[in-house]
């Protein structure tokens, strides 16, 4: 793979959900070109074969131009559903009785059959149940082995197959249906990069698939569901990354309750150095129109002031009318807001305290310690991408040039705010990686004669999590001296 490309100006990643509308080699090219860093393959969507082939049209994009791009294969997770009506649909009164119950005769405006026999033992009286992206309210009046008698609180028509939310519960399902097991196994074959989790509840489901996934890609928990925000550390803990999913997020708690919600994975996903990335209805208008609207482009700009490493795009680039503009518009936004001299002060205002190991002492030494000599970059020699993962978290002025031997690591910084991967032969000896820091630092023109870098990597060389080096280096011409 080439060791030219340049990185983008600017920190945070785009991540564009592919579909209909982005199917071709030549538009996942046009979205990389607009700005694209990372591509989401949506496994609610298609067929296996349609999945795969854009799985392999990423690639062909990725060797046409050297720049590695991260793939994300978003599992669907279990869907929660009413049956089907006698007549397609019923029109349900506000106070009225509604049940729902295990009886698969097609339903009507007192009835419907619900088969997730789980249900029945999860909900209590008092609960409530949404249905329809919570379009429509019920509230649990009394709940037996096959019946879950209701009032409507808010009405509607209610038709076929509905989706149904219940946000008071812990509903008893694992993360992971017999249709998720099969498209885990697919995309690990095909060599995807991050596995995003839906349907997270508890630490367990996230347990769970990362010992199916057995570091074949890196995992991303999706928060979407009100008890993952109540076991929100520990979820983190074992993910590789966090997923702010705004859609099921936004049904299951109140609107107004969503944006502290995001503040706060944010915050906490950012002090334990985990990428975070902020997701669902960022440019929503641009489906169907070529400029978002100000209250969008403000959401947006409010994500990246608040230090996510990615904000992501989904019906905007996989099926609507104007693909590419949307992407550009994301870059256009995020290259705004970072040029914003105040941005900085606001992207580290909620700054984090550095670890308590050695290799993250260091990268907050290399942080502080770029800010001090006016550095051009920081520069990592990494394995398994910590090292460059750990400089991102310090938020620095400067860009991350992440040098590593493995493709699948350069793969998966492309989710990691202000990091740019470059995959290059692994170094052996101290001197070979002061070379290959200038030689990369001029190629990329990250940096150029004058300019003083700080490399950050770990010895011995080749193992990983050993992060226990910094030494600052200023290039002068096509030579580099110590400094």
């Amino acid at each position: 793979m080439p060791t030219h490309v340049e990185p983008r100006r600017r920190r945070v990643k785009v991540l564009a959900t592919l579909g209909p509308a982005s199917a071709t080699e030549e538009t996942i090219a046009a979205l990389l070109a607009a700005g694209a860093d990372a591509f989401r393959v949506n496994m609610s969507h298609g067929t296996v074969a349609q999945r795969g082939a854009l799985i392999a049209a990423v690639r062909a994009v990725e060797k046409t131009t050297g720049r590695p791009l991260a793939i994300l294969a978003d599992l669907q997770g279990p869907k929660l559903r009413v049956g089907r009506f006698a007549a397609g649909s019923a029109e349900l009164k506000n106070g009225a009785a509604f049940r729902l119950d295990r009886d698969v005769t097609a339903g009507d405006a007192t009835r419907v059959c619900l088969p997730h026999k789980q249900l029945f033992t999860a909900l209590a009286p008092g609960a409530r149940v949404l249905i329809d992206d919570g379009r429509l309210v019920l509230r649990v009046v009394a709940v037996s082995p096959t019946t879950i008698d209701c009032t409507v609180v808010t009405g509607g028509r209610i038709s076929d197959n509905k989706g149904v939310n219940v946000p008071d519960v812990v509903v008893p399902l694992p993360a992971l249906t017999a249709k998720d097991r099969a498209d885990l196994a697919f995309v690990l074959e095909q060599g995807v990069d991050w596995v995003g989790l839906s349907f997270v509840q508890r630490p367990e489901d996230v347990a769970e698939a990362r010992a199916l996934i057995g570091g074949k890609a890196a995992l991303l928990a999706k928060i979407e569901k009100p008890a993952a925000l109540e076991r929100l550390a520990e979820i983190l803990e074992l993910a590789d990354a966090v997923m702010v999913a705004r859609g099921d997020l936004g049904v299951e708690l109140p609107p107004e309750q969503v944006p502290p919600a995001q503040k706060r994975i944010v915050a906490m996903a950012r002090a334990l150095g985990k990428p975070v990335v902020v997701a669902t209805q960022m440019l929503e208008s641009m489906i169907t129109a070529p400029t978002p609207t100000r209250a969008e482009v403000s959401d947006v700009a409010t994500a990246i002031y608040d230090g996510a490493d990615a904000v992501m795009l989904s019906a905007e680039s996989a099926a609507g009318q104007f693909p590419v503009e949307a992407v550009r518009m994301m870059d256009s936004i995020a290259r705004e807001v970072e040029a914003d001299p105040g941005y900085f002060g606001r992207v580290q205002y909620s700054g984090t305290e550095a670890g308590s190991t050695t290799a993250s002492a260091m990268s907050a030494a290399a942080a502080s310690i770029s800010r001090i000599v006016a550095a051009r970059a920081m520069v990592c020699f990494t394995i398994s991408g910590s090292t460059a993962a750990r400089a991102a978290r310090e938020r620095a002025a400067v860009p991350v040039l992440c040098l590593t031997p493995r493709q699948a690591t350069a793969r998966r910084m492309a989710l990691v705010w202000g990091v740019h991967a470059l995959v290059t032969r692994d170094v052996t000896s101290f001197e070979e990686m002061v070379e290959k820091a200038k030689r990369m630092a001029l190629r990329t023109r990250i940096a150029k004669g004058g300019d003083a870098l700080v490399l950050i990597a770990g010895v011995p060389f080749s193992t990983p999590g050993t992060t226990n080096v910094v030494h600052v280096v200023r290039l002068t011409g096509s030579e580099l001296t110590g400094y």
